[in-house]
């Protein structure tokens, strides 16, 4: 049974940094592609980046571009973004997600989500 459990969300003044983690279960995260995904107050679904399955590329949306960065721990099937720079536009709910090939953006089973929030 697939899942994804993400953590790491919270409260952060703007231009600090969080670390967002999502556990994965039941499949092995180094075969397919995983990506984040975010939805912000009254907005629709934004893709924020993402790793090929085997982690040979990454990619990202460029209002993160330069900012955040993406990476996975295959021993420990963990998915990780790390966020700096934050700014109260990236407040949102975070999902994780994994795809359904190798290739990023094909989603097939998500996360719960966790919150963050920047703000002063």
């Amino acid at each position: 049974q697939v899942q994804l459990v993400e953590s790491g969300g919270g409260l952060v003044q703007p231009g600090g940094s969080l670390r967002l983690s999502c556990a994965a279960s039941g499949f092995s995260a180094s075969s397919y592609a995983m990506n984040w995904v975010r939805q912000a107050p009254g907005k629709g679904l934004e893709w924020v980046s993402a790793l090929t399955g085997g982690g040979h590329h990454t990619y990202y949306a460029d209002s993160v571009k330069g900012r955040f960065t993406i990476s996975k721990d295959d021993v420990h099937n963990t998915l990780y973004l790390e966020m700096n720079s934050l700014k109260p536009e990236d407040t949102a709910v975070y999902y994780c997600a994994k795809s359904w090939s190798a290739w990023p953006r094909l989603y097939d089973y998500w996360g719960q989500g966790t919150q963050v929030t920047v703000s002063s």
